[in-house]
């Protein structure tokens, strides 16, 4: 196969091949997704931990954060709301990009993972409206969304993972799909973290717990889509060993090292007049993260080997979802408890 051919849009169903699914790209189902008979059997675990993880915005009551909201200054106003349309602004890109990918996979198994992904994307897009509509009247909420579309720095941002995204709808082929993965990866287990670190910031000092553990249950999906994506890479390498060029191992340190430099760029200006928070911490948590996701990539470090610089800033520490040094097919799922202010913020 040439990693430059297009991908044919799978057809509903073929008859004529078997259920269990011959490849993750360019290979033979016929569509029927029997979860018995599935080519990794560790999707299923993968896709019952996403389920188990399912809740709805409403089930966050925000009386709380209403009565703190005029307490914040304006400087933490400000940022919350910054942050908290930029957040959605790039969760907005994964619910379509997700659901295109499912037309090109093969593997239904795959299929229904990727489903259930932009699902939940589309639930963490929603909440951020959910906070916004708690705290400010729909004109400022517009305000910042038109803010968000047209801040520099957040279009620079944006721009990693558009190019490859739209280089993919534009061009589905295989080097595209790995492209789209990585950065995906980016998205999900790099970008956020400036924003999440703002409203751990604000829960540990007692402020807006509320919209903190929304943010925690939002911070648990991504992680588990992260880590699911860089899964799919492993199996599309591996599967298509064309893909596994030294080019593109390139490509994944590179896009992942521009990755980290964005994020610490846009920290220093979003968290700059953040009390609580040291910008020199934060750019070694990064490098951190980025280290971490290279490794569920089964890559080696891109920076220097560190102990978590800032445990505070989350809740769920990646060793809770998976262990990211055990190799992929050594994977054992586990089922999660939803934060709460007695299980989780007492820690921050």
């Amino acid at each position: 196969m040439n990693r430059h051919s297009p991908l044919e849009r799978i057809k509903l169903l073929n008859p004529e091949f078997p259920n269990k699914s011959t490849g993750i790209i360019n290979g033979k189902s016929s569509g029927l997704l029997n979860w018995n008979d599935i080519a990794y059997p560790q999707m299923y675990d993968i896709y019952q931990t996403l389920l188990s993880n399912f809740w709805k915005a409403q089930e966050i009551n925000m009386q709380d954060d209403i009565k703190q909201w005029d307490s914040l200054s304006t400087t933490e106003q400000d940022v919350f709301l910054r942050i908290n349309t930029q957040l959605a602004s790039l969760d907005s890109l994964q619910t379509p990009t997700m659901s295109q990918v499912m037309d090109y996979v093969t593997d239904s198994s795959f299929k229904a993972i990727f489903a259930v992904i932009s699902q939940q994307e589309a639930v963490h897009n929603e909440s951020y409206s959910y906070l916004l509509s708690s705290l400010v009247p729909l004109s400022e909420q517009n305000n910042r969304f038109n803010q968000a579309k047209n801040d520099p720095i957040v279009q620079k941002r944006n721009k990693l993972i558009l190019d490859a995204y739209e280089g993919f709808r534009e061009n589905p082929t295989p080097q595209n799909l790995f492209k789209l993965g990585v950065n995906s990866i980016n998205l999900e287990g790099i970008y956020f973290y400036a924003g999440f670190a703002f409203f751990y910031n604000l829960a540990r000092h007692q402020k807006m717990l509320k919209t903190s553990t929304m943010i925690s249950y939002i911070q648990r999906d991504e992680m588990q889509h992260a880590y699911f994506i860089a899964q799919f890479i492993r199996i599309l390498l591996a599967e298509n060993p064309e893909l596994n060029t030294d080019d593109n191992m390139d490509y994944v340190y590179k896009t992942i090292g521009h990755a980290v430099n964005l994020e610490k760029e846009w920290a220093h200006v979003i968290l700059s007049e953040i009390e609580g928070i040291d910008l020199n911490e934060f750019e070694s948590y990064v490098e951190y993260l980025a280290n971490k996701r290279l490794r569920q990539l089964g890559l080696k470090n891109l920076y220097e080997e560190r102990e978590n610089p800032m445990p505070w800033i989350h809740i769920f520490s990646d060793e809770m979802i998976n262990e990211t040094k055990s190799d992929f097919f050594e994977q054992k799922s586990r089922t999660y408890t939803k934060v709460t202010q007695s299980n989780g913020f007492d820690e921050l």
